[in-house]
């Protein structure tokens, strides 16, 4: 009996990681959580791999099932592709509000060589102090509301994006787009911090951050530039359902670079996205004084 147990939850585990699209929200949006750390379902694949092994006959042919269907969504994570020839580097920071060394973050990233550098939760105390660190290296720069993109080339026809919840304040703005005057033509910029998500007793309450994404998908859609970037904290995965508007006309690169929380990684909700341009490879960058990790992309044509 217990060798079908185990088989029976291989079955479901293989389900939910090959279906996770059609895993019902029943009203509290579980399916958006279960994408949010789908990876990690892995995980029990080892635990059931060991207590098939009491009984092999049954349950060890039904753990190769979530074994593969893990495989089959995460292989191309594990083993990257090796075309990381790149025009671009971006960095994409939500530096946090409590961040008490902008100065050394601004640091930080600019180590990495990036020539695009998107911030969320950028203060107004702070800003004077991101914009003497970046001077020298990022002239260009735009800042709208709590969000701010610095760059090496030019940039023109910055402004903000309206991102906001219906039911949010007039003064929420945490939207950007400008077009990067880069040697190889021009290059839309999105830099966006969409709503936060929160694990409670009703569920995953994600309403604002989805209804934010459409509101982020629409600006895709109309957008006149046949190339775009997007960096953000998009308060979701890229398995997530609730970023299906964003993700329609943007897309990256297969790496887990987890990014939140700081301090032990289990997903990476900050983004660098790209259309007509290919993201071939992101990586997390070492701790500031954010909750944030860093990320940064390399971008091609």
């Amino acid at each position: 009996m217990r060798g079908f147990v185990v088989a029976g939850l291989a079955v479901l585990l293989a389900g939910v990681l090959a279906l996770h699209r059609f895993v019902p929200g029943l009203g509290m949006r579980l399916g958006s959580a279960v994408e949010t750390f789908l990876p990690w379902l892995g995980l029990a694949i080892p635990v059931l791999a060991g207590l098939a092994w009491w009984r092999p006959r049954v349950a060890l042919p039904a753990v190769a099932l979530p074994l593969a269907a893990w495989l089959a969504l995460f292989w191309g994570y594990v083993v990257p592709s090796r075309d990381r020839s790149h025009d671009l580097v971006a960095v994409q920071h939500n530096v946090s509000d409590e961040n008490a060394d902008p100065g050394g973050t601004a640091r930080a990233l600019m180590a990495a060589g990036p020539d695009l550098i998107g911030l969320e939760e950028v203060t107004a105390p702070a800003v004077t102090t991101y914009e003497a660190v970046f001077a020298a290296a990022y002239p260009y720069h735009s800042v709208q509301g709590t969000v701010g993109l610095w760059s090496r080339y030019p940039l023109a026809e910055a402004g903000p994006v309206d991102l906001r919840p219906a039911d949010f304040g007039a003064d929420w703005n945490r939207g950007l787009r400008a077009v990067a005057r880069t040697p190889r033509g021009d290059l839309a910029v999105y830099v966006a911090h969409l709503p936060s998500v929160r694990m409670g007793l009703g569920g995953f309450d994600s309403v604002h951050r989805d209804e934010g994404a459409v509101k982020l998908g629409a600006a895709l859609a109309a957008e006149p530039l046949p190339r775009v970037v997007v960096l953000g904290d998009l308060n979701g995965t890229v398995h997530d359902r609730g970023l299906g508007p964003v993700l329609e006309h943007v897309s990256t690169a297969r790496d887990f670079a987890f990014s939140w929380p700081a301090r032990l990684p289990v997903a990476r909700i900050d983004q660098i996205l790209a259309r007509e341009l290919t993201v071939t490879g992101v990586r997390a960058l070492p701790r500031t004084g954010s909750d944030h990790l860093p990320i940064a992309a390399e971008i091609g044509a």
